[in-house]
């Protein structure tokens, strides 16, 4: 059944409208006619580079699940990591990741964004980076970087990050360890604290930081530490 041009501009012109349900439903739509229409996806790269509109991110998510999405569709996704909305920014980051693990390419500029972007764009990257499962050293090193950075939440998504690295050396305990002992902000030291103790063979000086802790009147700090205590005593 072919599909009218009418209805094709109504879908794109949707892409434009304030309600989010709208969006995704033509969104849906458009994602599979254009996988067998190079006219439609011709003129979804064209609405993506036209000034003026309200919405780009909806473009290039449709285009991103096409085969070898452009460089152009790859730099409004990065983008749109930085949207307003969570649910959105975890779709375009989730797309990412399937994009990245297909076209190599991507993962250099998730790296750059862990530097450069925006708080939410840092997060998102970090985030990408994990779900990647990557070993390589330029990807540690951001995230290791990422400890350091002024926005608390970066920290936790840089920790949470490496937990789950197969590349996990003494050089990166001992980093996850001076910030757990210096970060002055709770939801850090909490998540090192637990990711620290699920890495296993504790230092004599995480396990006097987590007794300490664990006497503390800070309830969180009290909370993290005798779970992480709890797990290195099983």
């Amino acid at each position: 059944m072919t599909t009218e041009p009418r209805e094709l501009a109504d879908l794109i012109a949707a892409l434009d409208h304030p309600d989010k349900p709208t969006i995704r439903a033509a969104v849906d739509k458009l994602i599979a006619l254009a996988e067998t229409s190079e006219t439609l996806r011709q003129a979804l790269h064209n609405r993506l580079s036209d000034a003026g509109h309200r919405n780009y991110w909806p473009v290039a998510y449709i285009l991103g699940h096409q085969a070898r999405p452009s460089g152009l569709v790859i730099r409004t996704l990065l983008d749109a990591l930085d949207h307003r909305e969570p649910d959105i920014r975890w779709a375009n980051g989730l797309l990412l990741v399937r994009i990245a693990q297909q076209e190599g390419a991507v993962v250099p500029l998730l790296v750059e964004l862990c530097a450069t972007g925006s708080a939410h764009q840092k997060r998102m990257a970090l985030y990408c980076l994990r779900d990647l499962a990557l070993n390589d050293a330029e990807s540690r090193l951001a995230m290791l970087t990422a400890l350091e950075d002024k926005e608390p939440t970066v920290r936790v998504a840089a920790v949470t990050s490496l937990k789950v690295r197969t590349d996990v050396d003494r050089a990166v305990r001992q980093k996850l360890l001076a910030t757990y002992l210096y970060d002055a902000d709770d939801r850090v030291k909490n998540v090192i604290a637990v990711t620290l103790a699920s890495l296993g063979s504790p230092d004599e000086e995480f396990m006097r930081a987590l007794n300490e802790a664990s006497r503390s009147g800070n309830g969180q700090i009290k909370k993290s530490a005798d779970a992480a205590l709890k797990m290195l005593q099983k």
